[in-house]
């Protein structure tokens, strides 16, 4: 009884943290081509593969996990340079005095013991200089390594050494009830922590059918400023990236939302290694099975992923996986909707093999598959991705005879035009074929302005300027 009563007293205490007003923008990478001093292969951080069974929320365990924390949980602030008039003339010919001007703020992780923070990308957005402020009040100038819009994550380094960490858990064994603490830098309120449980796994936020998201759902209170910071579980390992929460007023409102730290630790080793995120995907698509289609689709089952093609030449199809299947598991993960498929698969790499449990008429199969590369090119200055289009679907736009095709759109205001059910068929008035002419072009370009074409289903082409 007694410990039941400082439960809940620590509970109470706790219920205050934070996080950044929740949206997906884009930044330009900054190219780091020295490798990394720290070897992500060794035992300093590993993946926890199995989680403990028996989670003893006490409040010794709180203050273990918070201490394990704190220090590792850094203030980032997003700097940008502005120029100040003096006079008219400053102001209309340029001149004047140049002061950093803070942007923004959020929070951020450290990885490694050699400086390495994952935080989210929305905080360092439009940057021109970013900056650390660790626990102790140290203040550094970080590089920023890389980004990746689509999924809110960036990668900076500071240069020190000895740095407290966080170790990555294995946020694909977290259970729904569990005790979480969430740690961050709400309202500039530094090294706040609180405490709640997992509320659901694999939450997809998105209206829009080309993107898809598997957040933690967390009730542990996040508020502005808190984006980037960690997620724990009891042990003090690192389980998510608090990103997100969905409210009118933009505080806290009972629920808020973070990256698995699985999906976050395979995008900080892309960076790290490639440069950018590579994507794995088994080579099907289709739709969920729920409680609106179940019935029309004459199967037993409400929860999966019904299959409604194979993509040529996939792993899939040499699994031999086929229209009208359903998956039901993937390795030991319960597929019930397809955002449970996204968040695992994002957290392996192409190549990688998985077994794929699967219904074909009424009977439970199983196949092994092994992972494909998603082949895409983020635009970043327009918020575009494109990915290569086969030569049967771009029949589909006007019997187009080159082109690719939108994989995904960032800019919320191009989401509902006709951009989202176009190709594109020409970038500065030179044909592309390929994600590679695209990469090409625009690396060629010498200006700021892009001239894209677009192709409707119509056949219609039309050219927009951006700049």
């Amino acid at each position: 009884m007694k410990d039941t009563f400082k439960l809940a007293l620590v509970a109470i205490i706790a219920s205050g943290l934070s996080i950044g007003s929740y949206h997906f923008i884009y930044n330009d990478s900054s190219e780091n081509e020295e490798k990394p001093t720290f070897d992500w292969s060794s035992e300093s951080i590993p993946l926890v593969q199995t989680s403990s069974n028996t989670y003893n929320a006490s409040p010794d365990n709180f203050t273990a996990a918070a201490e394990n924390t704190v220090d590792a949980v850094v203030h980032v602030k997003n700097m940008t340079l502005m120029r100040t008039a003096s006079s008219y003339f400053e102001y209309k010919f340029g001149g004047g005095e140049t002061k950093k001007v803070l942007r923004g703020a959020g929070s951020g992780v450290i990885v490694s013991p050699d400086g390495y923070i994952v935080t989210n990308n929305h905080v360092i957005e439009g940057a021109n200089e970013v900056q650390v402020t660790l626990n102790d009040n140290e203040t550094f100038t970080a590089e920023i390594i890389g980004t990746a819009p689509e999924s809110d994550i960036a990668l900076l380094k500071i240069e020190r050494d000895g740095l407290k960490y966080l170790q990555f858990g294995d946020s694909n064994s977290i259970r729904v009830g569990e005790w979480v603490l969430a740690v961050g830098n709400p309202f500039n309120l530094t090294s706040t922590v609180t405490a709640g449980i997992i509320s659901a796994k694999a939450r997809d936020l998105n209206n829009n059918d080309n993107q898809f998201q598997s957040f933690i759902q967390t009730d542990a209170a996040v508020n502005p400023g808190n984006s980037g910071g960690a997620l724990v579980n009891t042990k003090g390992e690192l389980i998510g990236i608090n990103t997100a929460i969905t409210s009118q007023t933009g505080s806290f409102i009972g629920y808020s939302f973070a990256v698995p730290s699985n999906n976050a630790k395979k995008i900080i080793e892309d960076l790290i290694e490639y440069g950018s995120v590579r994507k794995a995907v088994l080579g099907v698509r289709g739709t969920d099975i729920n409680e609106q289609n179940y019935k029309q689709l004459e199967t037993e089952i409400s929860q999966g992923f019904l299959i409604g093609d194979v993509s040529k030449n996939s792993g899939a199809e040499k699994a031999g996986l086929q229209k009208d299947d359903i998956i039901t598991k993937i390795d030991n993960i319960r597929i019930r909707r397809f955002s449970d498929m996204a968040g695992y698969l994002n957290s392996r790499n192409p190549g990688d093999q998985v077994n794929v449990t699967y219904l074909r008429s009424g009977k439970t199969k199983e196949t092994t598959i092994q992972l494909d590369i998603l082949s895409t090119y983020l635009i970043k200055s327009i918020g575009i991705e494109v990915q290569n289009i086969e030569k049967k679907d771009l029949k589909k736009f006007g019997n187009a005879k080159n082109g690719v095709g939108i994989s995904e759109i960032f800019d919320k205001r191009l989401e509902n035009s006709f951009i989202s059910e176009s190709i594109i068929t020409k970038i500065n008035k030179e044909e592309v074929n390929s994600i590679e002419d695209v990469r090409k072009i625009i690396n060629q370009s010498k200006s700021q302005t892009l001239l894209i074409t677009f192709m409707t289903k119509d056949g219609e082409e039309s050219t927009y300027v951006f700049r």
